[in-house]
């Protein structure tokens, strides 16, 4: 298991006891250097945190794509997300925590004394991995506010007040990092250990990962520069993608707080009893007779069914289906990027005539049995489901539908990532409850830029917002979400 505790460790390393007052002169809270592993282990917890938590303060992904939706204060299944300031802290929390600890790490490892050949290929794979993970974290940025900083990002001296990119840039730019920092990566060595929360310092599988994270962005161009996503896609494919669920980016939870999955702490260590599943996700699975409704939810208290509480509407928690018990163990692993989800892209990169990427039908197939297989379904039940459920590739809207329903299924638990092919795909058809903060009339296509940020840094972030179609607002469009 992945060793979370190192960040103990780090805080131990930063104060100590002593009787020589002149420690007194020394900021214990902003130490002068660290290691950096402390600071990209660090920074790799924090960014999983961010994506698979559920705190309304942080993350209501899985709401906006109707998969949980709220018991008594339903605000952010009505499209409020200013009460409780979500875009600032989302923003703030990927910038200050994640992609500033990377940074740190990077200048850190760059004063690394390297003798010898095998230790200089270990530094630069650690470098290329966080090339990597600095590019996952800018697409999430991109992907939920549009144009962001980012050449001019987290140069407090310089750029104390950075400027917002075009986001089309900085994914074509994001996507050549991707290519580069794979091709650095030096298999045959290792790199962080331990400290890689994540893959445990394998190179191989981050390679796969850089890839399939290109891919992903490749394809949510594919409306915008077809030709371009195109190429990319088939560079991606071509440079290798993961192989099988053993190559998911999980990072492993430990069985206690600090260190807990923090579905275990928003659910379980809270007491609160906030959320249920939402009758959206659990009418369609219900339909689909779909197996992975016991692993995904609980019966509705009281009865052998599955009930979802009524979207966008305050819901009794003893009423409806619930959690299930297995994502709210302390140990269950957040998931940032998997196979299965690859699989779709691939089927929608065949989809789309991206020769490279193969037969659509064969990888809608191997995602569903990947998900299924991921989450303890016999191969029995997949081969039913299949059989009951086959790719549906006779038009562009067929073939849209069939992929992003079942996408929105096996993203379950991952909201921002099901927000995304919902947003892509325009499936499935989601509803938008009666009573809506502002009476917004849709679903939600990205984040308001930040208060905090618009008080700040005014200038730049009024500059960005003059530049969305349609303003400033939840149902404008990012750059790629063209239907």
């Amino acid at each position: 298991m992945k060793k979370i505790v190192l960040l103990i460790s780090f805080l131990a390393l930063t104060v100590s006891c002593t009787d020589d007052i002149t420690g007194l002169n020394t900021d214990t809270k902003n130490p002068t250097s660290a290691k950096p592993e402390f600071l990209f282990t660090n920074a790799q917890k924090t960014l999983a945190d961010q994506m698979v938590n559920s705190s309304v303060n942080r993350n209501v992904f899985r709401m906006l794509v109707q998969q949980w939706t709220e018991t008594t204060y339903p605000d952010e299944s009505q499209y409020n997300l200013t009460t409780r300031p979500i875009p600032d802290t989302h923003f703030t929390t990927l910038y200050r925590d994640v992609l500033r600890d990377f940074k740190e790490s990077d200048i850190l490892l760059n004063k690394v004394i390297t003798p010898t050949a095998s230790e200089a290929a270990i530094v630069a794979n650690k470098k290329a991995i966080i090339e990597i993970m600095n590019a996952y974290t800018f697409s999430v940025l991109v992907d939920s506010f549009g144009d962001i900083p980012y050449s001019e990002a987290l140069d407090i001296e310089g750029h104390p007040l950075p400027k917002y990119d075009d986001a089309q840039t900085i994914y074509k730019d994001l996507i050549a990092r991707l290519a580069a920092a794979q091709a650095k990566l030096v298999t045959s060595e290792t790199s962080f250990g331990s400290a890689d929360l994540i893959y445990g310092g394998d190179t191989a599988k981050w390679k796969k990962f850089a890839n399939t994270l290109r891919l992903r962005l490749a394809v949510n161009m594919s409306d915008v520069d077809a030709a371009y996503a195109s190429a990319q896609s088939t560079a991606a494919i071509n440079a290798g993608v993961m192989t099988s669920n053993s190559d998911d980016a999980n990072l492993n939870y430990l069985g206690s707080q600090p260190n807990a999955n923090p579905l275990y702490v928003d659910l379980v260590a809270s007491g609160r009893k906030d959320f249920v599943i939402a009758d959206t996700f659990v009418n369609k699975l219900n339909a689909l007779a779909d197996p992975r409704r016991a692993k995904y939810f609980t019966f509705a208290p009281g009865t052998t069914t599955y009930k979802g509480g009524i979207y966008g509407s305050s819901n009794s928690y003893t009423n409806f289906s619930t959690v299930n018990n297995t994502l709210l163990a302390p140990t269950f692993p957040g998931t940032i990027l998997a196979y299965s989800e690859q699989e779709f892209l691939l089927a929608e990169a065949a989809a789309r005539g991206v020769a490279a990427a193969g037969v659509a039908a064969t990888h809608y197939n191997s995602a569903v049995i990947a998900s299924m297989d991921s989450w303890g379904v016999s191969t029995v039940e997949s081969a039913a489901y299949l059989l009951a459920n086959p790719f549906n590739g006779s038009s562009t809207a067929a073939w849209k539908q069939s992929i992003g329903e079942q996408a929105w299924i096996a993203l379950y638990n991952r909201g921002f990532e099901a927000w995304d092919s919902w947003r892509r795909l325009d499936f499935p058809v989601l509803m938008v409850p009666a009573t809506t903060y502002n009476d917004i009339k849709s679903v939600p296509t990205r984040l308001t830029y930040p208060a905090g940020e618009a008080t700040v840094n005014a200038t730049n972030v009024a500059a960005a917002a003059a530049k969305v179609t349609g303003g400033d607002k939840l149902t404008s469009k990012i750059f790629w979400d063209k239907n």
